[in-house]
């Protein structure tokens, strides 16, 4: 009877990581559904980046305070991490504080550490939360948000705030038993801890077989909730929280305002100019831009996957700001929600059957689509490097190369490009006798 708390452990970790494991590979198969591209270039600037994106959250510092309580969340989440790999050794061993037998004097400085992180993310969610939901800033409280999207952010913090109280309740109740010598809990004799000591008088008064049970209770939910958080992941905005650092790695390492032009037009307005070039049998692309969100590149599909919903894109964009329909935010949740349904729809199918829906129309609609300036402000302002601009273009060049669907305006200039090789309804030589006249004049 003695195995039987270990081998009920194990069972639980070995499905929490299955249905992880799961799921993690769904993404990954969606992911690798868009279109090739090549980011395997200058590895250097690349590793650079992800210690400086991803691990030092550079670009979370432009606004110091928020910068701070979030980077106190993510060294919580990270290395905390250790003391739930203790955990997860003792459930497997049935072993009570199995690192402090080999980590001896510094055990007691480890857990302090952690406790110190433990409050700090403790702290850190509940001022988020109060933002989110009594202050109200704005780009948390925008439209984008309402329905699932504000759930799970709250869902999130508070599971992180519950979190936290077991692990510090589980080692006051703990370390009161190790002084009171109960059990097996004198075998690995720690002392107190700095911040859960000061739960003892709250439980001082108990009784060696409650505390024993609190301590249990707490052990138990504390590391059952980290397995259901980690599954919780890849359902969450928080997956951003593991896809930060490849995306950081596979980040845009050109100038910020390039955009990436079609080989394709390019050679037909060079056939154009120079005819005599053109080669005998050249074969037209059998499309232009996305339609499908499977016609975008798989980094275009690793940063919907990666967005943290945090808003700063939508915040800094002009369009946003002065009322129009674009929201950068929602352009990428927009694109991760369609490749959650095409996920959905090869799972039930075995391959990928036409639903009647496409990324451009029913995801994301036209008015959204010109209201971008290409002005870069999301790019510039993401935490974590997502470029919703690059999406944007390509199923602008959809529209319009695909649907000739564009102001009137714009098609007057196309035409103007496309005969007379210039914006202006002037043919060339007309612009020639033009600048021949001003410079006599």
């Amino acid at each position: 009877m003695s195995y039987i708390p270990q081998i009920l452990f194990i069972i639980i970790s070995a499905a929490a990581i299955w249905f992880f494991s799961k799921k993690i590979m769904t993404i990954r198969r969606n992911i690798l559904l868009g279109k090739d591209a090549a980011f395997d270039d200058r590895k250097g600037e690349r590793w650079k980046n992800v210690l400086l994106l991803a691990f030092g959250q550079k670009k979370m510092f432009r606004n110091p305070m928020v910068a701070i309580l979030h980077f106190f969340i993510y060294a919580g989440f990270v290395i905390i991490n250790i003391e739930v790999l203790e955990i997860v050794i003792d459930g497997i061993f049935g072993t009570h504080r199995l690192f402090a037998t080999f980590a001896g004097a510094v055990y007691p400085y480890l857990i302090n550490a952690f406790e110190f992180l433990a409050v700090t993310v403790l702290l850190a969610c509940v001022v988020f939360l109060i933002r989110r939901n009594v202050v109200k800033v704005k780009r948390l409280a925008s439209p984008d948000l309402n329905g699932w999207p504000r759930s799970d952010a709250n869902y999130i913090l508070i599971t992180e705030i519950v979190l936290m109280s077991l692990f510090l309740t589980m080692n006051a109740a703990d370390t009161i038993l190790q002084a009171r010598g109960h059990g097996h809990y004198g075998e690995n004799v720690t002392g107190n801890f700095l911040f859960s000591s000061l739960l003892h008088p709250l439980l001082g008064g108990l009784s060696d077989s409650a505390l024993a049970g609190i301590e249990r209770t707490c052990w138990w939910l504390h590391i059952v909730g980290i397995f259901a958080f980690l599954n919780y992941l890849p359902w969450s905005k928080h997956l951003h929280i593991l896809l930060a650092f490849p995306n950081a790695y596979y980040t845009r390492l050109q100038p910020m305002g390039k955009m990436n032009n079609m080989p394709a037009i390019q050679n037909e307005v060079l056939y154009a100019m120079q005819p005599e070039m053109a080669p005998a049998n050249a074969t037209p692309p059998s499309t232009f831009g996305a339609k499908e969100a499977t016609d975008l590149s798989w980094r275009n599909l690793l940063d919907a996957y990666s967005c943290t919903e945090c808003g700063r894109c939508s915040a800094a964009c002009p369009a946003t700001i002065t009322g129009k329909k674009l929201s950068p935010r929602k352009i990428m949740m927009a694109t991760r929600d369609r490749m959650e349904d095409i996920g959905k729809n090869i799972d039930q199918n075995g391959d990928f059957k036409a639903d009647g829906k496409t990324l451009l129309h029913d995801y994301i609609t036209v008015e959204e689509l010109r209201a971008c300036t290409t002005c870069n402000s999301c790019v510039q302002e993401c935490p974590v490097s997502i470029s919703p601009l690059e999406i944007i273009l390509e199923l602008r060049r959809s529209l319009i190369m695909e649907e000739s669907n564009a102001p009137q305006e714009w098609n007057a200039m196309f035409s103007n490009v496309e005969n007379n090789f210039a914006p202006w309804k002037f043919s060339p030589d007309d612009r020639d006798k033009w600048v021949s006249e001003m410079a006599s004049s």
